[in-house]
């Protein structure tokens, strides 16, 4: 996605997104270099996203032949482009993933800058204006890619045309597809888990009575909290829906009043302590405090046991792999189906519900280094001894697996690789068809680029109007 190119840049960057000058920062007297549709491009956002996209090619192992100042210009031409279309097709977005990333943005400032006040004194800014222009940046960007989304998703390829398009590659354009792995697992969790449970609860009572009795919610969070991403900002989600949440979080944070800490909330992630920090409409701005059940060697003795008598009986052939699956396991995304291990629990955690994404192959860089340790040392048809790992919840497990194919790395072909030459080809088409909709609105639209921008050699040379 061009527009893509943007987000990245300016999501790694806070400072390409807040307009004006500071200490390290000095510009020319800022100007407005563009004009598209109702928005315009000043010199200065020029400057900053040149100056990211220099950050993010270096990051990437690669230098750009470009001229930043160009590149950044083309794209922030197609993305005010975009934005002013997006208004004018009605488009909506979600204020509160807009709302929430800001939040991050500005927390991870101030944890960098070591407070509001270091942060207000670096941009030469008070809070409320930094968060402002750090919302309307994110915001724009939003509607930006969501018009592209809507003009991507309306072009579709058929068999037909992946075909024609595979025939059409030169040899050296046709995609390497790295090594993949095709197992079968049988997973046990630990019998006393409710133990285990009652440690990690007992533990947060006694975080909310020191929360009651006068400890600073965030203060704990950032101490204890075993949800990394939350914690460093002091336990805060930001502003979410309760769609965007799992029920049982959601049911115990909506009876909340701002202010009002949660008992224990047990989800698939752990145990809760909730606190609501304000309400606004629909959305909900809380904090929360995760731990998880912390399993001891002895807890997990009956597990391991268990699938060691197991895995001796599977190798003695008492019993097959896809029996004892069905028998023994645990995993309700692989024991119906002989314990063949998919991404099924991956796309679920991400409320990803292409079926295309679903596959049995996993990459090898992509596997859970615990499975690949264990893969690795086994034939085909291989059983494991019983190790203990996390699955995608990083709940604690112990499994055997059964190594069933390793598929080295090949070029892509048409009978092993449909679908990931689908997704290309379908790429390539959806990029042909967007630049073609940039034209048509190309002409339909005020575009002005000042003089000293003239010479720039732009990807579209058509926005050069």
């Amino acid at each position: 996605m061009i527009f893509s190119k943007w987000v990245a840049a300016t999501a790694g960057l806070f400072a390409c997104a807040v307009s004006g000058s500071n200490a390290q920062d000095k510009f020319t007297a800022d100007k407005v270099v563009a004009v598209v549709g109702q928005s315009v491009v000043l010199y200065s956002e020029v400057e900053r996203y040149g100056k990211a996209l220099v950050e993010q090619s270096k990051q990437q192992g690669y230098t750009s032949q470009r001229d930043p100042r160009c590149e950044a210009l083309e794209h922030l031409i197609i993305q005010k482009l975009l934005y002013n279309q997006s208004q004018i097709d009605s488009l909506t977005v979600p204020m509160d993933r807009v709302a929430e990333r800001v939040q991050q943005l500005v927390d991870e400032q101030i944890l960098e800058r070591g407070s509001v006040a270091a942060l207000e004194m670096y941009y030469h800014k008070p809070i409320f204006n930094i968060r402002e222009e750090l919302r309307e940046t994110i915001e724009e960007g939003a509607y930006a890619s969501e018009m592209e989304r809507t003009i991507k998703d309306k072009v579709h390829v058929t068999p037909g045309e992946v075909e024609k398009f595979v025939k059409g590659m030169s040899k050296d354009s046709v995609p390497i597809i790295p090594e993949q792995y095709v197992f079968a697992q049988i997973v046990r969790y630990p019998s006393n888990a409710d133990e285990a449970k009652l440690r990690a609860q007992e533990r947060l009572l006694e975080l909310r009575e020191r929360i009651i009795n006068g400890d600073k919610f965030d203060m704990l969070a950032r101490t204890y909290s075993e949800d990394p991403q939350s914690a460093i900002r002091g336990g805060d989600l930001g502003l979410m829906t309760k769609e965007m949440l799992v029920p049982e979080f959601a049911e115990a944070m909506m009876k909340l009043k701002p202010g009002q800490v949660s008992g224990v909330v047990e989800t698939d992630y752990g145990f809760h302590l909730i606190q609501l920090i304000e309400k606004i409409g629909s959305q909900y701005h809380a904090r929360h405090i995760l731990l998880k059940p912390q399993y001891t060697d002895m807890d997990m003795e009956e597990p391991y046991n268990v699938l060691d008598s197991v895995q001796r009986q599977i190798v003695d052939g008492t019993i097959t792999f896809e029996e004892a699956a069905m028998k023994y396991s645990q995993d309700k995304y692989s024991k119906q189906n002989g314990g063949l291990a998919s991404n099924l629990e991956q796309l679920e955690i991400m409320n990803y519900g292409d079926p295309t994404e679903a596959s049995v192959k996993f990459y090898k860089d992509y596997l859970n280094p615990d499975d690949f340790r264990a893969l690795e040392k086994l034939e085909i048809d291989g059983v494991s001894k019983p190790y203990t790992t996390q699955d995608y919840r990083q709940r604690t497990l112990c499994k055997v697996v059964k190594l069933k194919e390793v598929i080295p790395a090949h070029p892509a072909n048409i009978k092993e690789d449909y679908v990931q030459l689908e997704k290309l080809a379908l790429a390539v088409k959806q990029e042909r068809e967007f630049v073609r909709w940039l034209k048509s609105k190309v002409d339909g639209m005020y575009i002005r680029i000042d003089e000293d921008f003239k010479d720039c050699e732009f990807e579209h040379s058509f926005l050069l109007k």
